[in-house]
């Protein structure tokens, strides 16, 4: 029986304290310790980006950390981007642009956007691209998910945006 490490976490907000094996990975301590599914185990290699989340505000593949190494740090998953019952700006932009096909990779992609766009408000559609090489859409969506982020980006610039889905 493997010896147990005591980690304390805030995720979305919420403070944790848990006891995990030191080789448990982040993605499984969010899912099966905490209950948070909506991060996905996708490759288990870190190639895909299904298990995108934010600690201490920068985007991770949470299949390549271990639970031990966020002690002390602050975790956002997808399940904490909407703020008092309204989605987030990419959010919105996914359901307003169908940027999501069958969706298993849409929760790393969100992350990965909502990254993208902390860093840079005004990303070209060449950056856009860029910056989620890392994040794989076996469906070959990423034509609808890259007009999700430039509509995100617009919204978050307070410029106006459309809703209807560009063909």
């Amino acid at each position: 029986m493997a010896h147990k490490v005591r980690i304390s976490v805030t995720v979305n907000g919420v403070q944790h304290s848990s006891e995990v094996e030191p080789r448990q990975l982040l993605v499984h301590y969010l899912r099966e310790n905490l209950g948070l599914t909506g991060t996905h185990v996708g490759c288990d290699t870190s190639q895909c980006g299904a298990c995108v989340v934010h600690v201490d505000g920068q985007a991770v593949k949470s299949c390549t950390v271990f639970a031990v190494q966020v002690d002390g740090s602050s975790v956002t998953t997808i399940e904490g981007l909407a703020k008092d019952g309204n989605y987030h700006p990419v959010q919105e932009g996914f359901w307003e642009k169908h940027g999501l096909q069958c969706g298993f990779c849409t929760p790393g992609m969100i992350m990965a956007a909502v990254d993208l766009l902390n860093k840079n408000p005004n990303p070209s559609e060449g950056e856009i691209r860029h910056a989620l090489e890392g994040n794989l859409c076996r469906c070959t969506g990423y034509h609808n998910i890259v007009l999700a982020i430039q509509h995100a980006a617009a919204k978050l610039r307070g410029e106006a945006v459309t809703g209807a889905a560009d063909d």
